[in-house]
């Protein structure tokens, strides 16, 4: 498989990373103290394209197809420093743009996606729930039909975005089957609708620019033409925005090893102990080999998610497999970053310590290490 890229497509990875590196690293370190998301940042990037990459033009999206989808988020990951914002942005295209844009009634996308796409919304899905996780599916949240409107009623947590989210793709239940996969429902609730109740911001290890909270639902009414799909097609939805979260969430990652990659070099060539430069020293160099082999690898993994989406095949393996990996090389590298600067990389200023903060997180969202494993071994009859 040809991954070389054509002229068109490098000037995108140019203009895309030069954006970033220009627009979205004001004050990183300070913001991640403050635990501040940047709304500046977030309405640059709108700006420039990247909340509405894959949607139609008629939509008000950039109509992107998977494979430049993949370039402007690995290159937005190059040039911009804080992981907070980038997952924050992916929360909001893969888990509400994606559902709408692939999901939506010609009337909901109408009225939801150009807000979603030039900044002005901010999208976010609420799955998760205190008793669930993992097991994505063992929810308790309800929606019962009532006349021309849905009633809500439970309580979501680890919700992305939901501190200043403007529309949450809620799932619930909306029938008493014996299995909450048949009767399970997407709905569309925006802020301020009388009983959804937005909780405290949560602190957490990273991801401080990317606030989290709960988010309350207590006989919320939503009209009907607020459920995305059809009845019961939850499980549908979900399982489709996941497949492409899976595969494009750590898109900027492959951008931000890459950053990494290019950091460890330099340094070990400038900085010299015992009089030689200490990438002379095979303890260093071993490390920062090891990191060029993870980036090549995590490159193709994501690309060729990214071409089985384009030629319109099943990516369940290859949007694990690169969620997987990626996200465990992101992690490792930002490891070796650290250990090449040593103390200075464990000082709060270097960004380092904060960068393998963040990185982390990525073993967990969209579904852990292990489901991911199991979703491949599943796959494969095993």
């Amino acid at each position: 498989m040809d991954f070389e890229w054509s002229d068109d497509q490098r000037n995108l990875y140019q203009a895309c990373a030069a954006f970033a590196r220009a627009q979205l690293n004001d004050d990183v370190v300070g913001r991640d103290r403050r635990h501040d998301f940047s709304r500046h940042a977030w309405e640059m990037c709108a700006k420039f394209g990247i909340q509405g990459l894959p949607v139609p033009a008629e939509f008000g999206g950039g109509d992107a197809d998977p494979v430049t989808l993949a370039i402007c988020l690995e290159a937005l990951g190059y040039g911009c420093k804080d992981g907070g914002l980038l997952f924050s942005l992916g929360a909001h295209l893969w888990s509400a743009v994606t559902p709408l844009w692939r999901f939506g009634t010609v009337e909901q996308k109408q009225r939801w996606l150009p807000g979603l796409c030039d900044g002005s919304l901010i999208g976010v899905g609420a799955m998760t729930e205190p008793g669930t996780g993992s097991d994505a599916f063992a929810m308790t949240t309800s929606a019962r039909l009532d006349g021309d409107h849905y009633v809500l009623h439970g309580g979501k947590t680890f919700i992305t975005n939901a501190p200043v989210a403007d529309l949450f793709l809620v799932f619930a239940t909306t029938a008493a089957t014996t299995t909450v996969v048949g009767g399970l429902g997407c709905f569309v609730v925006e802020r301020g609708t009388p009983g959804l109740t937005i909780g405290k911001p949560f602190r957490k290890m990273g991801l401080h620019t990317s606030p989290m909270s709960e988010i309350f639902l207590d006989n919320c009414v939503v009209d009907a033409d607020q459920m995305l799909g059809s009845p019961g097609a939850g499980m549908a939805i979900f399982n489709t925005s996941m497949d492409w979260e899976r595969s494009f969430i750590l898109a900027p990652a492959v951008g931000t090893m890459q950053r990494h990659f290019e950091q460890a070099v330099a340094y070990a060539k400038d900085r010299h102990q015992f009089g030689q430069p200490i990438g002379s020293y095979q303890a260093i160099s071993h490390r920062i080999v090891n990191m060029r082999l993870r980036l090549d690898a995590a490159r193709l993994l994501l690309y060729r998610a990214a071409e089985a989406k384009a030629r319109g095949r099943s990516t369940r393996i290859e949007s694990s497999a690169a969620k997987l990996f990626i996200s465990e090389a992101l992690v490792a590298s930002s490891h070796d970053l650290l250990h090449i600067h040593g103390a200075y990389g464990y000082m709060e200023e270097s960004g380092i310590e904060r960068e393998l903060r963040d990185a982390i997180a990525s073993t967990f969202y969209s579904g852990t290490s292990d489901i991911q494993r199991n979703i491949i071994a599943s796959r494969l009859g095993l």
